[in-house]
């Protein structure tokens, strides 16, 4: 994406004087079919791990992995992590990634970048994101089965018949899930209740960035804030074709960090009000 796509995007409405804005910061290109980037910070050490695509998203081909950027947008090491398939979503138990990987959720060594285990999910076809709840426990879902799984002692099945389930995000007792154009939440049992809809487009990525606030990324380049329920659309960069797929949020710096995906860059901007 060239500078001159803005600063700032936003829609110039009453709401947004109560809402959130973006200022773009940097931009890293030539990077792989980013699809989602993740926040990290362990003994002292900030940085961002971006999956990168680099084939196909639906083929097992081999040519998958994560990159580590700084967080000024420095690539320290493109090659971090190989091996894998079609990597997308990511999150952080102790010292070990889970990645979702077409129909594995892959463990890789925080330390070391290797794949220390595969773990099957039976039945999947698309695993797309992935969080971690307080327990413990390992949410993944899978957008063409419309299912969301969980990983304790192996793969179960936790939730069916969800639309076209993406982005997930582990909070205390619930699961939010971007589900088609809505934000749901399920507690424990699966019980299911709608925190926001009428979003333009399928929803990608979602971070909390607030009490009952939240930042939602739909992939053909939406990027919308969301505070009690009530949306507000802070970018729309459909137009020029520039994706925003699964955004990472650092809550040390008010920053988070959007993937472009077939335009092989991550961006990152500023949240402000």
């Amino acid at each position: 994406m060239k500078k001159s796509l803005a600063l700032m995007a936003v829609l110039l409405t009453p709401a947004l004087a109560q809402a959130q804005s973006l200022e773009k910061v940097w931009e890293t290109e030539g990077l792989r079919t980013p699809e989602s980037v993740l926040y990290h910070e362990a003994d002292g050490e900030r940085y961002l791990l971006v999956s990168e695509i680099e084939g196909d998203g639906n083929k097992a081909d081999g040519k998958g992995g994560i990159a580590k950027l700084s967080l000024d947008g420095e690539i320290i090491d493109q090659d971090w992590a190989r091996g894998m398939n079609a990597p997308k979503g990511m999150a952080v138990l102790r010292n070990t990634l889970y990645v979702a990987d077409l129909t594995e959720v892959l463990a890789v060594s925080l330390k070391t970048g290797d794949i220390q285990a595969r773990i099957p999910v039976p039945d999947s076809v698309f695993l797309n994101d992935i969080t971690i709840d307080d327990s413990g426990i390992v949410y993944v879902s899978d957008t063409r089965t419309n299912k969301v799984h969980r990983i304790e002692n192996g793969s179960e099945l936790f939730l069916e018949d969800i639309e076209s389930p993406n982005g997930l995000k582990a909070i205390g007792e619930h699961l939010y899930i971007g589900a088609g154009t809505r934000l749901m939440k399920a507690d424990a049992e699966g019980n299911l209740e709608v925190v926001a809809e009428g979003f333009a487009e399928g929803i990608d990525g979602v971070e909390k960035v607030g009490e009952n606030e939240f930042i939602i990324t739909c992939w053909p380049g939406l990027v919308y804030h969301v505070q009690d329920g009530e949306l507000t659309e802070l970018m729309d960069t459909r137009d020029p074709q520039m994706n925003t797929a699964d955004l990472g949020w650092n809550p040390q710096d008010g920053m988070i960090y959007i993937p472009t995906f077939f335009t092989d860059s991550v961006i990152a901007y500023e949240l402000g009000d």
